[in-house]
C-alpha cells in the first residue's frame, strides 16, 4: 500500500462501485477497499450462512431452505425502472453485458382493504376496481393530457402551467377523487408521502411519464430485475473498474481516515499501513456515521430511519395471481400513516433462492418508537412467514459537499423502491469530483428476454 492514487473509495455499496466504475473509465487511478469480506456493503446479496451469521449469528440455516449457494438475498429491497437512469447508466458504460435480467411479474398497490394490479393495458383499466366508471372517464382525461403534452405546443397545455401550478391544483382540475390521487401519486409516480402535492406539478409529470414509458418496454410491470439478486450490480461495476485498472482490496479494515494539517483529506490507515491520495469517496459509515470523528468534527447526520423485514416465504403473495415477483405499494393514506409502505418479492425465478422459496422484504420510514409494528399492514398480505429477519436502518446524509476537503460521502440508501434516487448521488458526486456533468450516451438497452 506504498502507492499513491487519485481516489480512494471506501465500501462496496452500488453507489460507491458505480463512482469507481466511471472514475475509472475517467483515467483515474483508484483503490476501492472494504471491511467486508464481501461485495455491496449494505446493497449486498447474501446466501443462507452469511444471512444467518448478520441476523441470528448462534443460528445455523435451517437444511429445509436448501443449498445455500442456491440462496442471494438482498438487504435492500428494490427494483429496477427500466426506462430510468440506472438502466442509462448500465448500457453508457456497457456493464449491462456482465448481467442477465428479468421483469419483474406485477406491480400492485393495496387500497380499500385489498391488493388491486395496476393497469398495465387499457382492458386492464377498464375493468379494474381501482376506480368507477366515471371517475375512470375524468382520469382518463388526465392521462390523455399527460401523453399528449408537448413541450413547444402550447396548445396541448390547456392552460396549465406545470412550473406554477402545484400537482393538487392540476389534480383539482380534472376533478380526480383523492382515492385516484392516492394511486396515481404513489402507484405511478412512486411518492413516498404527500409532500408532492403542494409542489410545481412539473416533477410529478415527468415521473408518470417514466413510469409508463418503462411500463409499455414489455407490459406487465415497469421494473427488471438481475438473476442472482441487486448484489450482482456492485460487483460489475467493480468490474468496469478492475479493467480500467482500478485495485480492490475486500476484507481491508480502514481504521483511520487521516488528514493533512490544513484539515483536508491525506489517505486511509489500516493497521501499520497507510495509504495516500487525493481525495476519498466513501459511504457514511466509515464517516463516524452521526458521531463525533475526525478530531471531533462532525461528518454526517442521522436524517431519518428505514425498517425492513426480510421474509421467507413457502408461497406466492395471496392475492397477486400467483406472481413469481411482484412490488405491492401501500399508500399512507389507506393505513393512516404519513409515509407509504412497499413489499417487494422475488423468488427461484430469479436465481436468488431455492425452488417453491419465495423472498418478500417489507420496508418503511420510521415514524414511531415501535418501527416493526409500523410494517404489520404489509406482514399481514404475506400470508404464513416460514422466516423473518428485521432490520432498522438509519439514513445518513453527509453535513459538507467536501470541495474543500476531498471528502466525498455518499448518502444512505432512502426507503423508495428504485435506483433512481441512488443515481442521482452518484450525479451528484461526480459532478463535485470530475467538475463536470456525468454525460451518458444516448443508446437503446438491448436486455435479453
Amino acid at each position: 500500500m506504498d502507492e499513491e492514487y487519485d481516489v480512494i473509495v471506501l465500501g462496496t455499496g452500488l453507489t460507491e462501485c458505480i463512482l469507481s466504475g466511471l472514475l475509472s473509465v475517467e483515467g483515474k487511478k483508484v483503490l476501492h477497499m472494504d471491511r467486508n469480506d464481501y461485495y455491496g456493503g449494505e446493497s449486498a446479496s447474501l446466501n443462507l450462512t452469511q444471512l444467518y451469521r448478520k441476523f441470528r449469528p448462534d443460528q445455523s440455516p435451517p437444511t429445509e431452505l436448501g443449498r445455500d449457494r442456491d440462496y442471494a438475498v438482498d438487504l435492500i429491497p428494490k427494483f429496477i425502472i427500466a426506462s430510468g437512469e440506472l438502466v442509462k447508466i448500465l448500457v453508457h458504460t456497457d456493464v449491462l453485458r456482465y448481467l442477465e435480467f428479468k421483469q419483474i411479474a406485477g406491480s400492485f398497490v393495496y387500497t380499500n382493504a385489498k391488493i388491486s394490479k395496476v393497469p398495465s393495458t387499457e382492458g386492464e383499466a377498464v375493468s379494474s376496481p381501482l376506480m368507477g366508471l366515471f371517475e375512470k372517464y375524468r382520469a382518463k382525461k388526465f392521462f390523455v393530457f399527460l401523453q399528449g403534452w408537448k413541450e413547444d405546443d402550447p396548445a396541448t397545455h390547456k392552460g396549465l402551467n406545470l412550473d406554477k401550478l402545484t400537482m393538487r391544483q392540476v389534480y383539482q382540475h380534472f376533478g380526480l377523487e383523492l382515492g385516484t390521487q392516492d394511486f396515481i401519486g404513489h402507484a405511478l409516480a412512486l411518492y413516498l408521502d404527500d409532500d408532492y402535492l403542494n409542489k410545481p406539478a412539473r416533477e410529478t409529470y415527468e415521473r408518470i411519464v417514466l413510469y409508463t414509458t418503462s411500463m409499455a418496454r414489455w407490459g406487465k410491470s415497469p421494473y427488471i430485475y438481475p438473476l442472482y439478486g441487486l448484489g450482482e450490480l456492485p460487483q460489475s461495476f467493480a468490474r468496469l473498474s478492475a479493467i480500467y485498472g482500478g485495485t480492490y482490496m475486500l476484507d481491508k479494515q480502514v481504521d483511520e481516515i487521516v488528514l493533512n494539517d490544513d484539515g483536508t483529506f491525506a489517505g486511509v490507515r489500516s493497521g501499520d499501513e497507510t495509504v495516500c491520495a487525493k481525495m476519498v469517496i466513501g459511504d457514511p459509515s466509515y464517516f463516524g456515521a452521526g458521531k463525533e470523528a475526525d478530531g471531533g468534527r462532525l461528518r454526517v447526520v442521522e436524517d431519518g430511519k428505514v425498517v425492513r423485514a426480510i421474509c421467507i416465504l413457502k408461497h406466492p403473495i395471496p392475492g397477486t395471481d400467483g406472481s413469481d415477483s411482484v412490488q405491492i405499494i401501500i399508500p399512507q393514506n389507506q393505513v393512516n400513516r404519513r409515509n407509504d409502505i412497499y413489499i417487494a418479492m422475488v423468488s427461484s425465478t430469479h436465481k436468488v433462492c431455492a425452488d417453491n422459496i419465495y423472498v418478500a422484504i417489507v420496508s418503511t420510514i420510521v415514524e414511531t418508537s415501535v418501527p416493526e409494528k409500523e410494517i404489520q399492514p404489509g406482514l399481514q398480505l404475506l400470508g404464513p412467514i416460514h422466516e423473518k429477519f428485521v432490520t432498522v436502518s438509519p439514513i445518513y446524509t453527509p453535513v459538507s459537499d467536501g470541495t474543500q476537503d476531498k471528502i466525498y460521502i455518499t448518502r444512505s440508501y432512502d426507503a423508495t423502491s428504485h435506483f433512481e434516487t441512488v443515481v442521482e448521488d452518484v450525479q451528484d458526486v461526480f459532478k463535485r469530483v470530475m467538475g463536470k456533468d456525468l454525460e451518458l450516451k444516448k443508446r437503446e438497452a438491448d436486455f435479453d428476454q
